[in-house]
């Protein structure tokens, strides 16, 4: 417990700082791991609480970035082969900036497919399942996206340090760095998680009910 609290201490003292150096130093240390634990849920509370104060956020947040983020690839990929091909330029970013865009587009699509449930959830078992057992795969799921949230968070952010601390550039430009994609991934995994606890609530509350819950839309119609 002791070196834990040192390590709570060495990255605090580091964030106060805010030099990426000593930021990316003192992150790698195991305490970070207790850090981004303890926080991911009360963040993911807060988001859940602004979706369901804010319908249109709730509503038309994922869809409206997935859409502007896949049509600024498909437009940089259509433009940028038609000057290649035909007038033998090409902007030096067009190869780069597509890739760490499309890694905003996954983790965005899959918080997205968590709250439509059309993630891969076995729901042909679990409609066999007695109520109290579905409920139990309901928290099941809810502790195993934690878990997978905690790891990729902390790696995701080390990365994010990492690269600031190195000011590394998004390849043929001069001052897009390219921590600003890594960071938007934890923003994501936390809008994610935020969407499991909504489940996990309407599943809840469905249970007290005695209503349907656990299932994806489509096994729920039947």
């Amino acid at each position: 417990m002791q070196e834990v609290l040192s390590g709570i201490t060495t990255i605090w003292d580091a964030l106060q700082g805010g030099q990426p150096f000593t930021i990316s130093r003192a992150i790698r240390n195991p305490a970070f791991y207790w850090i981004i634990s303890a926080a991911i849920l009360p963040l993911s509370l807060v988001i859940m609480i602004v979706f369901r104060k804010v319908r249109v956020l709730d509503k038309y947040l994922e869809p409206t970035a997935m859409f502007l983020i896949y049509m600024t690839i498909a437009m940089i990929i259509f433009v940028e082969v038609i000057r290649r091909f035909f007038f033998n330029v090409q902007v030096a970013w067009s190869t780069t900036l597509p890739p760490y865009l499309f890694l905003l587009l996954t983790w965005i699509g899959c918080a997205y497919n968590v709250k439509l449930r059309a993630h891969l959830s076995f729901g042909e078992f679990r409609a066999m399942m007695r109520p109290s057992m579905r409920l139990a795969m309901s928290f099941l799921d809810a502790f195993l996206w934690y878990v997978m949230a905690v790891i990729v968070v902390v790696a995701t952010l080390r990365l994010t340090a990492n690269s600031a601390s190195n000011f590394q550039m998004l390849l043929g430009t001069d001052n897009v760095m390219r921590w600003w994609f890594y960071i938007c991934v934890p923003i994501s995994w936390l809008i994610l998680y935020a969407r499991v606890l909504e489940n996990l609530t309407q599943d809840i509350r469905n249970y007290r009910a005695g209503q349907e819950f656990g299932l994806t839309n489509e096994l729920a119609r039947e």
